[in-house]
């Protein structure tokens, strides 16, 4: 893996990005564009990708690679979780909820497949697929619970997890795969072309939800401390266990890039929702996503030198 090849394809994502920006500067994504795009990316393209990422010939070594994956992606979920009982106690409410929430729920559901895409390849989002189960899990159970917590229906949880287009992307994917099941042509090219929408589609999401902050705003202590715990600590963890788990160099990369991904752009969307000061989840959302556009091509020479 050659360091120049990441940070080029970090630039790629970035003029997206910016492109995203401007669309929503001029008005051609208005507020409910962005919600129809970001409804399509999670129920169609995103799905799609994920099981695009399953069509492959089965390999025990990866069934092998897929479980520690597994286990390396919860522990760290279940870490984060106790990590948020203590670490932002100081802080008052709403803001904590964000914290909280930006803790386990990362931009990886999100950016996650274009970056191991990019890197990696078909691999790459095998893995990524796995990975990401854990904290699809969390994100709809106890990372809803922050915002409604008095609220909180445990069967409609459990629907929302069971049912969520990702999953059960994940779970035809994964019979797929075991099974070797060849679908015609007609299928896969269908399934191809609707995954291919899947990187430009997500950057544009993300630029058009940074055009509505105030750049200038968006670094302060918190903003910045979060940043580092999101983007340094927690990959640190991540690379420190693949490594004593004995995963392979792809595997380890896709945990370690998922794990220091920014914090996810639904903590705005849930502050929004719940009056839990959206202002300050959209900084903690711009602000890390853009500082990884620093530490992410750091982290993968790490992962691939």
């Amino acid at each position: 893996m050659n360091v120049l090849d990441l940070i080029q394809m970090q630039g790629m994502l970035f003029l997206m990005i910016i492109i995203g920006a401007v669309l929503r500067k001029r008005g051609v994504i208005d507020e409910h564009g962005k919600r129809c795009l970001t409804d399509l990316c999670v129920n169609i393209v995103i799905p799609c990708n994920i099981i695009k990422s399953f069509l492959i010939e089965l390999d025990p070594s990866v069934l092998r690679a897929c479980g520690v994956l597994l286990v390396v992606a919860t522990g760290l979920q279940l870490l984060c979780l106790v990590l948020n009982r203590v670490l932002f106690n100081r802080y008052e409410g709403a803001q904590k909820k964000v914290l909280q929430y930006c803790t386990i729920v990362s931009a990886g559901g999100f950016l996650g497949n274009p970056v191991t895409e990019g890197i990696y390849g078909s691999m790459g989002l095998l893995y990524t697929s796995i990975f990401l189960i854990p904290m699809r899990v969390i994100m709809w159970s106890v990372g809803t619970s922050y915002f409604v917590a008095e609220d909180t229906d445990r069967k409609k949880v459990l629907k929302n997890i069971a049912t969520h287009p990702c999953l059960v992307a994940v779970y035809v994917g994964m019979a797929l795969m075991i099974f070797q099941v060849k679908l015609p042509l007609l299928i896969t090219g269908t399934i191809g072309g609707i995954a291919s929408c899947n990187t430009a589609l997500i950057m544009f999401i993300i630029g058009s939800i940074m055009s509505d902050v105030d750049i200038r705003t968006i670094a302060n202590a918190t903003t910045i401390k979060f940043s580092i715990f999101r983007l340094v600590l927690l990959p640190a963890l991540a690379f420190a266990l693949c490594t004593m788990g004995g995963l392979d160099s792809v595997a380890t990369g896709v945990a370690v890039l998922l794990t220091g991904m920014p914090a996810g752009s639904t903590a705005a969307i849930f502050a929004a929702r719940y009056e839990s000061d959206p202002q300050f989840a959209t900084k903690c959302v711009v602000f890390s996503t853009l500082l990884s556009m620093v530490t992410l091509p750091i982290w993968g020479y790490i992962v691939g030198g």
